[in-house]
This record gives structure tokens, C-alpha cells and sequence, in this order.
């Protein structure tokens, strides 16, 4: 399994968070070819890190459900 450094990456948090910051996930930018995901509630927990393509069809899936 290859490993990435994510001690640079900068995490933007889902703007579908609550007020106090939880319930949510937070995805990395700035990793080539990837988006690491994590869940905003425990920052230094797991990160599961997904192919740039892969997280692109999930997001257009996603945008077709509000249709």
C-alpha cells in the first residue's frame, strides 16, 4: 500500500457541517492524483485516501441526486 505525507495538506471541511464542526468529513487538496478523506471530528484519525477520478464520479453522483 503506498503511503502519502499529508503533513502539508490543507483540509476543507464540508460546507454541510453543523454549527459546532461535526457530523461531517473534510477532503485534501494539494495531493496529486488523490483526495484523502477524513472525518472532521477526529482530525488525527484514519484518513482513507481515494483515486482523483474515483472521488470525481462520487461527487457528479451526488450532485444527480439533487436533481
Amino acid at each position: 500500500m503506498r503511503e502519502y505525507d499529508l503533513s502539508n495538506a490543507r483540509w476543507t471541511k464540508s460546507s454541510y457541517s453543523n454549527g459546532q464542526g461535526g457530523d461531517c468529513v473534510e477532503v485534501a487538496d494539494g495531493v496529486p492524483g488523490v483526495v484523502p478523506v477524513r472525518d472532521s471530528k477526529v482530525a488525527a484519525g484514519p484518513v482513507v485516501v481515494v483515486g482523483a477520478g474515483a472521488w470525481t464520479e462520487f461527487v457528479r453522483g451526488l450532485v444527480g441526486l439533487g436533481s
